[in-house]
């Protein structure tokens, strides 16, 4: 199994892209380490990856939350190492002109988005970097290297995600510490249901953007988890900086 034996700690792991993770990395041998501010449906995805089979323990965590980001990632440490560290705790915003969008709503994503990265980062890093090996894969998105109209506010937010992913991967590689991105296309999890939501018809802008989509359909939350598995993995070893487009050959 690829992670047996490796403690994966997982940022957003109750529903979507992070619980699909959750589960590919518990099936691959990893003592899956759930965290979300949704407690309810955090501990149900530990308590279904035990009842499976698994290792999985659940901690209550609001990535924005620097302190608590750190005592989180410090107990788990202690307790069970830490070999991988998966950000992928997100938020989105209704699609609007840039010039519309308000600032609490620009805040709050920067938070989430930039801050939860950079929080999970600076927990992680003094512990990946005095052992000396360990793993760090950022969520970022199709709009880390596009800027998608009516989503300033998530687009700047993903982009500044990669970039900070080379940056501590050049910074952290000579201590035997990797770190890279997935960029997803749209994917059927429920921030894409909020975005369609905020159409005048969800269910045309749904087809208009399947259309757009070489593949015709949109991914499965599997099939990211899947390709944050290899960059979490031993198959990547050699693979450092990069940032991981898995859209269905939209951006091609």
């Amino acid at each position: 199994m690829r992670l047996e034996g490796k403690t994966v700690v997982i940022t957003g792991a109750a529903a979507g892209i992070g619980r699909s993770t959750a589960e590919r990395c518990a099936e691959e041998g990893a003592h899956v380490i759930v965290t979300d501010v949704d407690v309810e449906g955090g501990q149900a995805v530990a308590e279904a990856i035990e009842a499976d089979g698994g290792q999985a323990t659940f901690h209550e965590l609001d990535v924005t939350d620097s302190d608590e980001f750190h005592a989180v990632v410090d107990a788990v440490a202690d307790a069970h190492g830490l070999d991988v560290l998966v950000n992928n705790a997100g938020t989105g915003h209704p699609g609007g002109a840039l010039e519309t969008l308000d600032d609490d709503i620009r805040d709050f994503v920067i938070d989430v988005n930039i801050k939860g990265v950079w929080n999970g980062c600076h927990a992680a890093l003094p512990h990946l970097k005095e052992q000396g090996h360990g793993a760090i894969v950022n969520v970022g998105s199709l709009a880390s290297i596009l800027g998608l109209p009516k989503q300033a506010a998530y687009s700047m937010s993903k982009g500044a995600v990669l970039n900070m992913t080379k940056a501590v991967a050049a910074e952290a590689g000579p201590h035997g510490v990797r770190a890279n991105a997935v960029c997803p296309g749209f994917t059927e999890t429920s921030l894409l249901d909020q975005y369609l939501e905020s159409q005048d018809d969800p269910e045309k802008a749904r087809e208009q953007m399947i259309r757009q989509y070489p593949l015709k359909r949109l991914a499965e939350p599997e099939e990211i988890a899947d390709s944050i598995l290899f960059l979490a993995s031993e198959e990547s070893s050699f693979v450092n900086g990069h940032g991981l487009v898995v859209d269905g050959g939209f951006s091609a």
